[in-house]
């Protein structure tokens, strides 16, 4: 008789247990035998049953698939994508989860991490901010794959932990009018010829709710392609852009709606011109009230000298100029550079701004040193870093006798806001004022935070100083232990 030489796929263990917390990742943090588990779409206070997928000798990951005991925090996922299993979309992590304990939960990492990474505690927790739950997401890369088993054109997000891309036809966190539209690209697309080598549609919604979509080809446009597009863009209100090469290639099919798309900053007076490739925060809601927070925050005035590190396009420099003496915008590309200096004139601001390219990764003593002295002293930052972080800039900050007032730390990443924080107090003697997150992504593990430093060291107990910085803020909020999920 022939032997069969197929192997049977061995069944993973399944083990019960209660889960305690959730981590930065919003699965279920549970104990058993010693090692923490880390339980995937499992919530605070339940008790669920799970598959282990990952064993190491610390800790365990694992994925729910019983629910034995449900908690108060859990609610039903609003779209029909959202899951654990095959073929569910990976654009949200937590729609199962209360949106306000999501926020609760956001804050909890970040004071995790000031403390685990940096041994530090913000003297006054900020009350988080707060935006649409539903909608919220004004730019989106929506990846495109044509695949005959799943009947055609596929559009959408990629499937979680997956590169393959869900079959999807709506998204409650796109604005409606855009999750409208998926089913329509799905049948456009197959009536083009680079319909094999078209692998992504980006999609970007100004302040006035403009759309902009932009046709990433790999090829050239074939006989009638262009005429399908325009004729889509005219039905659905969008405005074609195609983009053959990098991001900086990226251009409307018209020329005239180069300039089309803008951030608007209402309490400002200001309007922020983008391109749909440009990075943007996708919230417009909650960058509105986060650029209001971070002036209020910095203390600025009409005599102030101000630095924007990160400027990026001026979303924080244009405002800060409405607000001070003099900004001064410092980013590593030059074309950003450019673009918010077009930005500044745009908004009648080029007699109090200045723009400056530099790679702050890279920023010295000597750097800091020269602008302060070119500005006749320095007396406020603003850092709004990447995901990397500012640790160069932090650590100028804590060596130098130069010091600006005040510092607003606009983060990203709590891990790498912790790690600077740490550079500035324990080097430099600076105290950690306050501290607070934004929910600029709702669903989401992403934790967008907000700190305020000031030189230190901390007045004895009891100084008006301290009652002034943590009293008179309308944003503080006494005490600095981590809110509970």
């Amino acid at each position: 008789m022939a032997r069969s030489f197929h192997k049977t796929k061995k069944p993973r263990d399944r083990f019960t247990v209660t889960i305690e917390s959730l981590d930065q990742d919003g699965r279920g943090v549970a104990h058993r035998e010693g090692k923490a588990v880390f339980v995937e779409g499992a919530l605070p206070h339940e008790t669920v049953v799970y598959e282990r997928i990952r064993n190491k000798t610390s800790f365990e990951v694992g994925q729910m698939v019983q629910l034995v005991k449900g908690g108060s925090l859990r609610v039903t996922p609003r779209c029909p994508n959202f899951g654990l299993g095959p073929g569910c979309c990976g654009g949200c992590a937590m729609q199962h989860l209360d949106p306000y304990a999501q926020v609760a939960m956001k804050q909890r990492v970040l004071t995790d991490a000031f403390w685990h990474i940096g041994r530090v505690k913000p003297e006054t927790l900020l009350p988080p901010i707060y935006g649409p739950f539903w909608g919220y997401r004004h730019r989106a890369r929506l990846t495109v794959r044509d695949v005959a088993k799943k009947g055609g054109v596929l559009v959408g997000f990629h499937e979680r932990s997956s590169s393959y891309v869900a079959d999807m036809h709506s998204c409650e966190i796109l604005p409606p009018h855009v999750s409208a539209m998926i089913d329509p690209l799905r049948e456009l697309i197959p009536t083009l010829t680079i319909r094999q080598r078209l692998p992504q549609v980006e999609v970007a919604v100004d302040g006035d709710g403009r759309t902009a979509l932009v046709f990433r080809h790999l090829v050239p446009l074939g006989p009638g392609d262009l005429d399908k597009l325009l004729a889509f863009g005219k039905e659905h209100g969008a405005d074609i852009w195609l983009q053959p090469k990098g991001p900086e290639s990226a251009a409307p099919v018209d020329p005239a709606l180069s300039e089309s798309l803008g951030l608007r900053l209402p309490e400002f007076n200001v309007r922020i011109a983008f391109k749909p490739t440009d990075f943007t925060q996708v919230n417009h809601a909650l960058n509105e009230t986060m650029v209001s927070r971070a002036v209020r925050l910095l203390r600025t005035g009409p005599e102030k000298r101000v630095i924007d590190f990160f400027c990026g396009l001026g979303n924080f420099t244009l405002p800060l100029a409405r607000r001070s003496g003099r900004v001064v915008g410092i980013e590593g590309s030059e074309g950003l550079v450019e673009r918010a200096r077009a930005g500044a004139a745009a908004n009648g601001l080029e007699p109090k701004t200045e723009f400056i390219a530099r790679n702050l990764f890279t920023w010295s003593e000597s750097d800091w040193d020269a602008l302060w002295g070119k500005l006749g002293g320095i007396d406020r930052v603003l850092l709004d870093p990447p995901r990397e972080g500012a640790q160069a800039v932090c650590q100028v900050l804590a060596k130098t006798d130069r010091r600006p007032e005040r510092v607003v730390y606009v983060s990203c990443n709590p891990a790498t806001l912790a790690r600077d924080c740490a550079i500035l107090l324990h080097q430099g003697g600076w105290r950690l004022l306050q501290a607070g997150v934004m929910n600029m992504f709702p669903h989401t593990g992403h934790v967008e935070s907000m700190a305020v430093l000031v030189p230190g060291p901390k007045p004895a107990q009891g100084a008006d100083d301290g009652a002034a910085e943590g009293g008179d803020s309308p944003d503080a909020v006494p005490g600095t232990a981590p809110l509970a999920a």
